[in-house]
Formats: C-alpha cells, structure tokens, sequence
C-alpha cells in the first residue's frame, strides 16, 4: 500500500530540509548552512539587502552580508556559478560542475550559431589572453570595439561581455570577487582547486538527484532534473526508475493544500520521519522572493496554498501588490506579503503595504511577531526602526 504524507508533515519536511523548521539562532557556521540547502541564489536587487544576504539571514539573524566574502574570496569554499540562475556554491560540489562546462559550452555554441557577429572567436580569444596576461578584470575594463547590437541574445552586451560570460560559463575563467557587485573575472586556475579525477556522466547524475532528494525530502522525477538544473528530466527520470528497483527510493502519495494527492518519490522512512518532525518555531520571517523554499513556485503553491510571482518586470499599473515583495513566514504557513524598502535617507525600513492571506488573522499577537520580525530586518539592513505608511494594513487579495 502506497504510504501517505500529510500536508501538514510534508510542509514542516521541506522546511527542514530548508533550514527553516530550526530555531534561526541554530545550527553550525555559514559554509554548513549553504552546504546544507545546496546553494543560495545570487540577486542585485536591494529594496532592503541583496537577496542571498536575506535567504541566509532568514535562517541565522546573527548573520550580516560581512559573512560571505570570505568564504568566496578567501577562502574558496563557496564558488560562483549557475543552477536555475547565478548562485553561490559549496566548492566541494564543483566536479559536478564539470559536465555543467561541457554542456554549457555545446548549448551555447548552438545557439550562438543563430545569431553570432563574425569574429566572435576571435573576441573569445583576446579576452582570454587578455586575463592571462593582465590579471583580474571585470567587463568595464574592456572597450566596446563594437558599433551596435543585434537585438537577440547574448551580443546586446558588447563583445567583451559576452566572451567573459562565455568564458565563465564554459569553465575557463572563474568570479574571483564583486567589486559593487560587478563580477571580477579571472583564470579558473586561479581560483578553483586543481582539477581531480574526472567523474563521468553517469556518476554526476547519480549525485545530482540524490543531492536533491536531500534537500526536496520528496520530488517528482521533474523536480529532481530542476534542482541544480544539471541533468535532463530524461536522466532524472531514468535515475528515479533505476532507484526504485534498488530499492533505495519509493513511490509515496503527498497532500496538496488544496486537499488533492500527487505521487513523489522519496527514500523508505520518510514518512514516518516527517511525522516525527516537531512544529515550526511560532516567530515570523521576512523571505527573499528568490528564497530556496520559493524557488519553484508551483511546488509552493501545491504545498502552502501561496500564490507568488515577482513583479518587477510587471508595469507599475499592473501589479496586484508592488514592485519587490517580500512573502512572510510563520511558523510552517506563508501567511502574507509585504511591501518594504529600506529608506536610507531616514535610516529606517519603511513598510508600504502588507496583505495576509485570507483565512489569516492578525490578532495582538501575531501584531507583535510581525513586528519583530521588521526589527530584526531593519537591524541587518543596518537602520535604526521601523516606520509604516498610513493604511499601510491592508484587506487579502
């Protein structure tokens, strides 16, 4: 008989898995967290901090964005690189990287076939000794020999640009440091540890969907393929099969907040270690629209009932919340989203909105979480309180 995880377990499940079932002051040290959630997602945008800073905060209010560097630029714990998007990444994962370079290399030389300028190669070349011969640059460092662009693709950042990308996606160049957040590009050589022996394709996929179970606690075949985005849903769906008749996954059906069922596959024992699980600390948090927990939106809505989708790009007149939203944690439930920026002229963090979902209410007490959670965000944005905007409480949407 196939074995059932409720919704409330399967919630407080990926919240562990997520470092967000913990007390945040918990844990071990920064390198273990990031280890522990497999990445943290890279993103310029800073309404209030940059989001990496806020994923890794939401788990440890102890931690300010001073944290991080080293482990990147000294260090070399962390490397910077692509899942989904631009994230950092524990340096042990890195050999895995390796069939990511070769891929990378293939996929974008197809579809640089498309619409590439002629010369292309030749740029990708001078970069490279460029690097070689200068040091550390970044894309500001290069003229642009170009006069205009093409309007498709990569070749609407000048040539130079374009080849660091290329360069750094194929593995031949690294990001050794941010200067304001620009990337400084520099010889892998020189910043990667020396290459091991090379794992083949079989073995990267295999780490590749057990890493993710890991940190899903229960997948779909798909949702395996889109964790580190490494491998096809093909070779994920291969992998999941192969597994089942080893017996070192099964099949488990998870209930949706909607009340509906869905099959996933997990390791034996995982719904009885779900069960097990304890609440959710009761103190709210101030998420990063591209938190882990997040990511996949599709995946949060079938678990929590929370409808999210970012609005930058969206026209002013036609958003339904704002610009930057951020979702707020409560325990195991996603009660609501909020409106806020920091104001640095005042030194404040300043809330413009806030909408609970609707079955949530906001008696005293979930008042006072509320603002304790703005405190505390305030204090690791570096500003001294809290200000609101009149009628700044607003109905559910």
């Amino acid at each position: 008989m196939t074995q059932r995880l409720t919704n409330g377990a399967a919630r407080r499940l990926f919240l562990h898995r997520h470092a967000l079932l913990d007390a945040p002051s918990q844990g071990g040290g920064l390198l273990s967290l990031i280890t522990r959630l497999g990445f943290v997602q890279v993103d310029s945008v800073t309404t209030v901090e940059r989001a990496h800073h806020m994923i890794l905060h939401a788990r440890r209010t102890s931690y300010r964005p001073a944290d991080l560097p080293p482990l990147l630029e000294r260090d070399r714990t962390l490397f910077e690189h692509w899942t989904h998007d631009a994230s950092v990444i524990p340096t042990e994962f890195l050999p895995h990287w390796r069939l990511r370079f070769a891929r990378d290399r293939v996929s974008l030389e197809r579809r640089w076939s498309n619409w590439r300028r002629p010369g292309y190669m030749d740029e990708i070349a001078n970069v490279a000794r460029r690097i070689e011969t200068d040091g550390p640059c970044r894309s500001d460092d290069f003229a642009d020999r170009s006069s205009g662009k093409t309007g498709d693709g990569w070749w609407d950042w000048h040539p130079s640009k374009t080849a660091l990308e290329y360069l750094w996606r194929c593995g031949d160049l690294a990001v050794s440091r941010r200067d304001a957040f620009r990337k400084v590009y520099d010889l892998a050589a020189n910043v990667y540890p020396p290459h091991t022996t090379p794992l083949d394709e079989a073995a990267t996929v295999d780490w590749a969907c057990n890493a993710a179970l890991d940190r899903l606690g229960f997948a779909t075949h798909g949702e395996l393929s889109a964790f580190w985005a490494l491998i096809s849903p093909a070779e994920a769906r291969e992998w999941v099969s192969a597994a089942r008749a080893r017996g070192e996954i099964e099949q488990i059906e998870v209930e949706s907040a909607d009340g509906s069922w869905r099959s996933h596959f997990a390791r034996p024992g995982t719904v009885q270690a779900a069960h097990a699980l304890p609440d959710a600390p009761g103190m709210i948090r101030v998420l990063s629209p591209f938190d882990p927990a997040l990511r996949d939106r599709k995946r949060a809505l079938r678990l929590f009932g929370f409808d999210y989708r970012i609005e930058i790009f969206v026209p002013a007149a036609r958003r339904k919340y704002g610009y930057y939203v951020f979702p707020l944690l409560e325990g195991d439930r996603l009660i609501g989203r909020i409106d806020t920026a920091a104001n640095r002229a005042s030194g404040t963090l300043h809330v413009t909105a806030f909408w609970p979902e609707p079955a949530v209410r906001m008696g005293a007490g979930r008042r006072a979480r509320l603002e304790s959670a703005l405190n505390r965000t305030a204090r690791f944005a570096g500003l001294t309180g809290v200000t609101f905007a009149e009628g700044w409480q607003r109905a559910s949407v």
